[in-house]
């Protein structure tokens, strides 16, 4: 039985990475970057892509936001006259943890692909599932906040190896914490050594625009590589 569990698993997985690569040629035949952006409950997602987003250049982004139910993200994003479109989880997929290819390539058609250079994932919020499904993204990124405490990485430790951006968040709390910041970062590269890392406070702004840099700079790759 154990076998049998492990096998359905596995055809589960497979059949999710391929339609993650259909979503990928897609995204790529449209010269469009796309972002996974993972996190706990309220890690600060939205909060530091609002402060991103309000200042992006020439660069267009895109947002398609996952939750299990309602639209209150999207509609804060939305307020920033950017393209958003709205995927819960709870209508048709069984009020999913997270965000899989299919569910994603079921919002293809209302995603201004044309209109936008980049596309931001805004993932369910969740530190398990949304890190086992790829979903077609060129890059993953995840926001873990201070308030979590300093031993996540060594508990979900699947979430921080996933990504290639380590993005600590609300640390204008850490005097108002027992967290050391010090002993999470280690903890942070003793499960995913060398991974990027930036520091950053939704409400401060402080480090926001080393986030939007990072951003920009995988667009203009992106771009750099369509033009090529």
């Amino acid at each position: 039985m154990h076998r049998v569990k492990v096998r359905v698993v596995e055809d589960a997985l497979d059949a999710n990475n391929t339609i993650a690569r259909a979503n990928r040629q897609d995204f790529d035949r449209a010269g469009v970057t796309v972002v996974n952006l993972m996190s706990a409950p309220g890690a600060g997602k939205t909060a530091l892509l609002e402060r991103v987003l309000a200042d992006t250049g020439d660069v267009r982004i895109g947002v398609l936001e996952g939750d299990v139910e309602g639209s209150l993200d999207a509609e804060r994003l939305a307020s920033l006259h950017v393209p958003v479109v709205q995927l819960n989880t709870g209508a048709g997929f069984g009020g999913e943890c997270h965000l899989d290819a299919n569910m994603v390539r079921s919002a293809l058609g209302s995603l201004p692909l044309a209109d936008i250079d980049m596309l931001i994932i805004e993932n369910v919020g969740n530190l398990v599932c949304p890190a086992e499904f790829r979903v077609g993204e060129d890059v993953r990124a995840m926001v873990c906040s201070v308030a979590e405490g300093e031993d996540k990485p060594l508990k979900y430790p699947l979430m921080f190896r996933a990504c290639e951006l380590a993005i600590v968040n609300k640390i204008d709390l850490l005097p108002h914490t027992d967290v050391d910041l010090d002993t999470l970062l280690g903890n942070l590269h003793a499960v995913h050594p060398g991974i990027e890392q930036l520091l950053t406070s939704a409400r401060t702004g402080e480090g926001v625009d080393a986030l939007r840099d990072w951003l920009l700079v995988r667009a203009s790759r992106s771009e750099a590589h369509a033009v090529a």
